[in-house]
């Protein structure tokens, strides 16, 4: 009963924050804040000082801080089971445990949040997935570190910016079909040299090339529902970030 009491905890204190709607075992807990809700009423955990509110806004509904990962669109994934909080911020975009009461979290503002467990809810994963992160193979580190068998593996794909809005150029598009011409599919032809690309269409396709077939989400935009999530590819520099979190509940 872990999941749904952590979504009626949030109704109750009118946090604008999204619990994924997916088969994970009930001791698997997660969620994605929006820009709505916290102290200062726009929750942003990326801006100073609004940004340090919203994280001890966050920290009340997670059994300990979770480490916060220095993104850089790449494909490396931080083992929390190993990492001390006493080393330097890791540069990573993922991070993996397997330990109860230890947090996985990732940042976003368009680019994509990926949720990984297996059927048991024995291992869990948070990535950061934009378009470069997808082309670097971030999603198929993140399954390798969390070793379940790909047809036990559940994934969900939180908010990120949707096909309707994400106008992308011949690098993107090279990027990704260089070494897989089928996810040409994945992009619609706009005008010349630019495309719409679907990074929901592109994280389920390297899923499904990895044997994960169970894939929740992947509905939300965060680019035109402006009244509930940040957007960089919208507001720039002034855009702010929203987190995405799993652990495995500690046992009571």
């Amino acid at each position: 009963m872990i999941a749904p009491l952590l979504k009626a905890s949030f109704a109750a204190s009118q946090l604008d924050w999204i619990v994924p709607d997916w088969p994970a075992p009930e001791h698997v807990c997660s969620f994605s804040t929006t820009r709505n809700g916290g102290p200062a009423g726009e929750f942003d955990l990326a801006r100073v000082p609004t940004g340090a509110a919203a994280r001890a806004a966050l920290r009340q509904w997670l059994p300990e801080d979770p480490l916060w990962l220095r993104q850089v669109h790449g494909r490396a994934v931080c083992d929390r089971d190993t990492w001390s909080f006493a080393s330097e911020t890791p540069e990573a975009d993922a991070a993996v445990t397997r330990r109860p009461g230890i947090v996985c979290a990732v940042l976003t503002a368009d680019c994509m949040p990926v949720l990984l467990t297996d059927r048991s809810g024995s291992v869990v994963a948070a990535a950061h997935a934009g378009w470069r992160g997808l082309a670097a193979g971030i999603l198929e580190s993140a399954l390798a570190a969390i070793g379940a068998d790909p047809r036990d593996t559940l994934a969900w794909l939180g908010p990120a910016i949707g096909p309707g809005a994400f106008e992308v150029g011949a690098d993107v598009l090279a990027a990704h079909c260089d070494g897989d011409p089928e996810a040409k599919n994945c992009f619609t032809p706009l005008r010349a040299g630019k495309w719409l690309g679907d990074l929901y269409a592109l994280a389920r396709r390297r899923l499904l090339r990895c044997g994960v077939a169970q894939v929740s989400g992947g509905h939300r935009c965060t680019f035109t529902e402006s009244d509930v999530f940040h957007s960089y590819r919208r507001d720039g520099d002034a855009a702010g970030r929203m987190a995405t979190a799993i652990w495995i509940a500690p046992e009571v």
